[in-house]
């Protein structure tokens, strides 16, 4: 048993055993059924784009011509009769053969309008062969369960330029009718240019003219005033030397007696400015310079006795350090020197046993030196050979066996045999 369930793109048909009619699911219909007695198809619901071309077909007046149009085409799911029907015709068949049969259904249509029309009729009028072609072929399409959503007419053509000679009358028209308007344009703007013209030229006469008389009354005022300011200047020509020789004296006077006043003047003036300057270089040079070399002597007595005391100091501070240093390193010498004693007497006593703990007490340290440089790895590439073990056990084995190795390595350089050391010891 099963449970089926339609997308909402698509019918679901179960049919079989106690199934008649068939059970029908659509917009995600769900239906149980039995694999073994029952049969579970589907058919698509996608609208499907047909591209319909029709060459070379003969319309009412004998003229060939070719034409493209595109179709949308769909199975209904809101019509139960249809898509009965549509289940009847298509179920079992794939979406290219539902397009292919659509297709030449309208190519069928497209045709026979072709040729109860005339070429004029079709390229004035698209709209109207689009509705007739939709309106024939619908009827055929409900039979096979299918509904024509649109049909437009994309593309008309010919191989004989029939239908560029249909519109090379209009053309030509157009045409005229440009060169008419250019022309009657190009009049109007002739006869405004020429008005606009006459027009300038009247004001600039107009205004030549007034300045023309401008220019003429500012002469007659001007010889007028010219006259009357001649002949007043002709009678003070005469008072103005004396009057000129009069003011020159009493200026020179002035400027004398000027002269001398501020001779007077800068006399005063250099005598307080020397006086000024005694006084500033007794301020600002002797008494301070009197006043600097008291505070460098002074410095210079302070800086020498302080010199002094440090020098004592520093000398009792190395000294005392120096005491406490050699006490220090006679107390670390006398430590070290009863600790190797004791160490001589332990080894005089024990011997083998002596080295064995040595060796064992170091074991840590050399385990963790042999794995240092693992452990600062960052990436390791094993390889092995055939039969070779791979993996962390052999890397753990081979610090184990120069761990193992050590013994022998202990035996040959103080002549100690630890493993043998160790079992006496745990005898």
């Amino acid at each position: 048993m099963g449970v089926a369930t339609s997308g909402p793109n698509e019918v679901l048909v179960i049919s079989g055993c106690c199934r008649s009619p068939p059970t029908i699911k659509v917009n995600g219909g769900k239906a149980v059924y039995c694999a073994c007695v029952h049969q579970v198809r589907r058919v698509n619901l996608n609208i499907m784009t047909i591209n319909v071309e029709t060459h070379k077909i003969y319309t009412k007046l004998g003229v060939a011509v070719s034409v493209s149009g595109v179709a949308q085409v769909k199975i209904p799911s809101n019509n139960k009769d249809m898509l009965n029907t549509a289940i009847t015709q298509f179920l079992g068949k794939s979406q290219r053969d539902i397009m292919g049969i659509a297709k030449e259904t309208l190519e069928g249509h497209q045709r026979a309008m072709l040729g109860a029309l005339t070429v004029e009729e079709i390229f004035q009028d698209r709209h109207k062969f689009s509705q007739a072609v939709f309106d024939v072929a619908s009827t055929d399409f409900v039979n096979l369960g299918i509904t024509i959503v649109s049909y437009v007419l994309t593309d008309i053509r010919d191989e004989l330029g029939y239908l560029h000679a249909l519109g090379k009358p209009r053309t030509a028209q157009v045409q005229r009718d440009a060169a008419v308007g250019e022309a009657e344009c190009d009049r109007d703007a002739g006869i405004k240019r020429a008005k606009a013209e006459q027009i300038r030229t009247k004001a600039d006469l107009e205004n030549k003219a007034s300045i023309a008389q401008a220019e003429r009354d500012f002469l007659l005022k001007k010889a007028t005033y010219d006259q009357e300011v001649n002949s007043k200047k002709a009678v003070s020509e005469l008072a103005y030397p004396l009057q000129v020789a009069k003011a020159k004296q009493a200026i020179k006077e002035e400027t004398m007696q000027v002269a001398v006043i501020e001779r007077q003047r800068a006399i005063d003036v250099q005598e307080q400015e020397i006086s000024r300057k005694q006084k500033q270089l007794e301020a600002e040079i002797k008494k301070p310079a009197e006043a600097e070399r008291f505070k460098l002597e002074t410095l210079a007595d302070a800086n020498k006795k302080r010199t002094i005391l440090e020098a004592n100091a520093q000398a009792e501070s190395i000294k005392l350090q120096g005491e406490a240093e050699a006490f220090a390193i006679e107390a670390k010498a006398r430590a070290e020197a009863e600790q190797m004693a004791r160490k001589a007497d332990a080894w005089k006593e024990y011997q083998d046993a002596a080295m064995v703990d040595m060796v064992l007490d170091s074991l840590p340290r050399v385990v963790a030196e042999v794995a240092a440089p693992v452990c600062e790895t960052k990436r390791i590439v094993m390889v092995s050979g055939e039969g070779g073990e791979v993996g962390i056990h052999k890397m753990t084995r081979e610090i184990l066996d120069v761990v193992t190795d050590l013994p022998d390595t202990v035996e040959k350089m103080t002549g100690v045999d630890v493993s043998k050391a160790l079992v006496a010891s745990r005898a």
